[in-house]
């Protein structure tokens, strides 16, 4: 159910098990119990759901005050998720990492604090995400990272997106390394790894 073998540590994929039937299918996306069996024991606090037009991209987002851990899945349509490695200890930093999720798989992605995290919507159909996280929401803690910044090299699979006002006037990577942010250890705020 619980795959830890991505290419960076600390990211997990989680298929839970689906039961099919000629109506179509059910399956547990979250049940603490089972998840605590796998040894993931998150305390999740809080729900966020979107819904994306097509050719939206939103991110590259990250919380620096009361950063958060965050299981994302998409529960109809399809997007490419994205994360960045913004973890200086770590020997993955800088590196990204992108998957499709869609509706049509009940395939998540944990993503724990010190990432910055982005999706886009693939296809003509609205793309709706829901993402379980373990800290509360803190507008003033959050910040943005430029989504096509050269330096981290995101193969987006889409040309000409929609951003919001910030994503689009977002500070790029090297802006990162020169900030405080940098020579802090933020994430460790919010979970072990």
């Amino acid at each position: 159910m619980i795959h830890r073998n991505l290419p960076i540590p600390g990211l997990m994929l989680i298929e839970p098990k689906e039961f099919h039937d000629d109506r179509g299918f059910f399956t547990e996306r979250y049940n603490r119990e089972t998840f605590q069996k796998e040894d993931f024991n998150e305390d999740f606090v809080q729900d966020n759901f979107s819904r994306s037009l097509p050719g939206v991209l939103r991110g590259m987002h990250y919380q620096f005050d009361q950063p958060q851990g965050k299981l994302v899945s998409c529960t109809r349509g399809r997007i490419f998720d994205v994360v960045v490695d913004l973890r200086h200890t770590e020997p993955t930093f800088g590196q990204h990492f992108g998957i499709e999720l869609s509706g049509e798989k009940t395939v998540s992605l944990w993503i724990p604090a010190g990432f910055a995290h982005g999706f886009c919507v693939l296809g003509s159909e609205s793309a709706d995400v829901l993402y379980k996280v373990n800290r509360l929401y803190n507008f003033t803690g959050e910040r943005v990272l430029r989504w096509d910044d050269p330096k981290v090299q995101i193969n987006w699979p889409i040309k000409c997106p929609k951003l919001s006002g910030k994503d689009g006037i977002a500070d790029g990577f090297e802006k990162y390394l020169e900030s405080p942010l940098m020579r802090s250890q933020w994430w460790k705020a919010s979970s072990d790894f």
